[in-house]
């Protein structure tokens, strides 16, 4: 690491490995893009908004949570640890990355005042709010680095008094997600502490004591090139250190200090502690040795137990070994019972899965998964409750007579959704469902949930638990248009109840009362900005929850336009049209900026489906290209990229040639709209994108410049498949190597701009995939610059990086874009 942590470094790949110091390298301090882009970035997020429980009255509110924005490179800069798939602060036990909430606001629904949550301790980060089943009260975890403070630590709100307290003597561990769930009584919560006797954490030893070795007698562990894992003896001590959780149930209104904890169990690498409804046992989810230095830690040896909270007793429930023999592909698992959960409507059962086909979806077998269920007090044999033809997904629970499964396979993209009665000896299931998850057209949606009294979820349904709501995106070859729909349990016949007003995007997002239904909603339109609103169906009469101002102001907003054209394949392709403020159409075409993330598909029919609505408001990402209209250029975001294999064929067989023609096909509709000016287009891409904008750049004529984030490059790096590529690279090395553009560097003429986060985190996306391309377009003189952003994830989030990323977006297109003297020729 550089002792300047304030400094983007543009090197060579020489440097990095510092093989040469004499080839060029250029040093600069972060710069920052022009005033308007600026601005759009620093724009306020829009608020979170979580919805209450009931309480005994049925009164229902709203939380709504301000957002930090983007960190600092000082904040991005402090300790971080990056043990086994895992990114997390040693200082505080808590989250390294990722935004957080400053304020906290509850309001009443539908029409009460907004209070301020007081007692927030300064300079606030806050995570993990959580309500409590009787919406009493809800806590949150405030994340602190001082040395003078615990690092997380457990805070309790009382809504009828907006007031916020900590409860003391708690250090929470939080590195595996959210360290604490409410228990049934809403009086306590079982938390996952730092032990208070774990003493002080290990130290670097700089002596090695011996080599690391690793071993594979003869068994097939294939596995994707994950990042962060663990790579000795000494990084398993650090993480059994920070890993290690005491169970803990926390009394929000205990008598003294003392009183207000009871450790349960002994420590342990506890992964999830989730309590039974009826609040009498936690069902525990450990990691223990031998661990991998290949795999992150959800594959490690894991052990399920539950523990008695009256007796203090536990029962192992399996212990599973090292997860190191599943084949790498789609609908691939664990042989054995896996998936661990409560039913949340009984007191306590426990249900799991299990494989009918040892894991391997390529066998031929009739139960592809079965569902067990196990009664307390968990000494009889367990029951199957259902089998299941395809992979179980998801089960949602009702009431105790009512669940609802979903089963999928990736091989023809088939959703399958049955209702089955729990309770019931071998009743059959009742298919609600089925056909292709990828047929956006036809998706019947995903099922309402609502919190019971002991605090877990369960469907939403009809009065007489003869329908279940759904929500679903409405996807039609006009847009998205979201509705809300009763499906039948009998014989799963929906019928639409709610439905988004035309011109506008409206996304249900609870139902406040079944009877109606009355929903919460947000409303927004291409020059409104999003707000939450009361809305009984069917009623039209809007009750406004909250005003939140437009976060960008005044300012004035891009146009926006949804384009629809054909592929030559005659396959149908959308992609959104942005243009400066104040465009007319006598300006003529403009230099453009397309952005675009391929996608396979098995169907031509589902490839060519419109995505997205036409009336959404602008809400612009650290990553989004949108920000360029402000510079004259015309944008646009989200072109379609479809790659279809039907049948036996494979999508990624003719992955180049449909490539370029989406690509070719977009852009030929912005000239034909006079908008585009063919002669000045550039292609930008992140990750699966930035592999697609290097390929067309090594395989087309179509663009003056690319930008590349956070790519992959050379799939020999990734053998055992890539993105949805199940195919290893022994199995198709041609397909491999002509869908890596590193293959094709010395084709790569076109001037690319490569950007890459020094500490990506993604599956396949090392840096040196960046380092080694940039070194081989240079080795044969094309144009091309790589910009390392120092302490930066797969996603950029240090505010320094953000814009210094657009600094040099705008440079490297003013440069080989606006200004460019030289006409763009037609694709190869």
């Amino acid at each position: 690491m550089r002792s300047s942590l304030a400094a983007v470094v543009v090197v060579t790949v020489e440097i990095l490995l510092g093989l040469c110091a004499l080839q060029a390298q250029t040093e600069l301090k972060y710069q920052v893009p022009p005033k308007a882009i600026v601005d759009l970035i620093d724009a306020k997020p829009t608020p979170m908004v979580e919805v209450s429980p009931k309480d005994k009255a049925g009164k229902q509110w709203i939380l709504i949570e301000l957002i930090s924005g983007l960190p600092s490179i000082e904040d991005m800069a402090k300790p971080e640890l990056r043990l086994a798939g895992l990114r997390f602060n040693p200082k505080t036990n808590g989250p390294s990355r990722g935004r957080y909430y400053t304020s906290l606001t509850l309001k009443l629904l539908p029409e009460g005042p907004e209070r301020s949550v007081q007692g927030i301790p300064a300079n606030a980060k806050i995570r993990f709010t959580a309500w409590a089943p009787d919406a009493r009260h809800f806590s949150f975890v405030n994340s602190s680095d001082d040395p003078n403070e615990t690092g997380l630590s457990l805070w309790i709100v009382d809504v009828a008094t907006a007031q916020a307290r900590a409860l003391p003597g708690i250090s929470l561990n939080g590195i595996f997600g959210s360290p604490c769930e409410w228990m049934s009584n809403s009086e306590s919560l079982v938390c996952k502490t730092v032990s208070k006797v774990r003493g002080p954490a290990p130290e670097r030893s700089v002596v090695p004591t011996g080599p690391v070795v690793q071993e594979n007698l003869g068994r097939a562990t294939p596995g994707p090139t994950y990042e962060d894992l663990l790579k000795s003896p000494e990084d398993e001590k650090f993480f059994d250190y920070y890993a290690t959780s005491q169970l803990e149930i926390v009394q929000i209104a205990a008598a003294s200090k003392n009183d207000t904890t009871k450790a349960i169990g002994d420590p342990g690498v506890i992964e999830s502690a989730s309590p039974s409804p009826d609040g009498r046992y936690i069902l525990v989810d450990e990691r223990h040795h031998p661990y991998s230095y290949l795999l992150p830690y959800p594959m490690f040896p894991e052990r399920v137990q539950l523990v008695n909270l009256v007796t203090g007793a536990s029962k192992q429930l399996v212990d599973k070994p090292l997860e190191d023999t599943i084949p790498n592909i789609h609908d691939a698992v664990a042989a054995g019972p896996r998936d661990f959960e409560w039913r949340s409507d009984a007191p306590a059962t426990v249900f799991w899965v299990e494989a009918g086909d040892g894991g391997d979806p390529r066998r031929n077998v009739s139960t592809r998964d079965a569902l067990f269920l196990l009664d307390a007090p968990f000494e009889a044999s367990s029951r199957k409750l259902v089998d299941l033809p395809i992979r179980f997904r998801s089960v949602t629970w009702g009431t105790g007579r009512l669940a609802m499964v979903e089963e999928r396979r990736w091989k023809d993209r088939k959703r399958i959704m049955l209702a089955i009665a729990p309770q019931a000896t071998a009743a059959p299931a009742v298919t609600l469902f089925e056909g292709s998850f990828e047929d956006r057209y036809h998706d019947p949606g995903e099922p309402f949930t609502t919190m019971n009294e002991s605090g877990k979820d369960v469907l939403q349904t009809n009065s007489d638990e003869s329908g279940i709501y759904l929500h679903s995106r409405g996807a039609s070859p006009e847009g998205d248009e979201p509705f809300i729909a009763v499906m039948s349990v009998t014989n799963g016949e929906s019928k639409r109840v709610w439905k988004s007003e035309p011109k506008f995007f409206e996304t249900s997002v609870a139902i406040l009362d079944a009877n109606g239904p009355t929903v919460l909603i947000t409303r927004e339109s291409l020059d409104v900005n999003p707000n939450y609103y009361i809305e009984m169906a069917g009623s039209g009469e809007l009750k406004q929850v909250t005003l939140f101002p437009s976060p960008y102001g005044n300012a004035p907003l891009p146009k926006k336009q949804v384009l629809k054209y054909r592929r030559a394949d005659r396959v149908d392709l959308s992609a959104n049209l942005y243009l400066p403020p104040g465009y007319k159409p006598s300006d003529g075409p403009l230099p453009t900026l397309m952005e675009a993330y391929p996608t396979e598909y098995k169907t031509r029919s589902a490839a060519g489906q419109m995505q997205g609505s036409p009336f959404t408001f602008p809400i612009l990402s650290w990553g989004s290209p949108v920000p360029f209209v402000t510079q004259g250029y015309a944008v646009l975001e989200n072109a379609t990229i479809p790659i279809i294999g039907e049948g036996q064929a494979e999508p990624n067989d003719t992955y180049v040639e449909q490539l370029v023609a989406g690509a070719q096909a977009a852009i030929d509709e912005g000239v034909r709209l006079g908008v585009v000016d063919r002669n000045r287009v550039a292609v930008m891409g992140h990750s699966y994108g930035a592999f697609m904008t290097v390929n067309l750049l090594a395989h087309s004529d179509l663009f003056k410049a690319g930008i590349a984030r956070s790519g992959a490059y050379n799939r020999t790096l990734t053998p055992f498949g890539f993105q949805n590529e199940e195919r290893t690279y022994w199995q198709a090395p041609e397909v491999y190597y002509k869908m890596s553009p590193f293959s094709y560097a010395d084709k790569i003429k076109t001037p690319l701009l490569l950007i890459h986060g020094e500490a990506d985190n993604n599956t396949g996306t090392f840096p040196i995939q960046s380092e080694r391309l940039f070194s081989a377009i240079k080795g044969h003189g094309g144009t091309v610059r790589f910009v390392l952003l120092p302490l930066e994830s797969h996603g950029y989030a240090g505010r320094e990086s953000v814009l210094h990323m657009f600094w040099e977006m705008n440079e490297w297109m003013n440069k080989y874009v606006k200004n460019s003297p030289q006409p763009t020729t037609k694709a190869n």
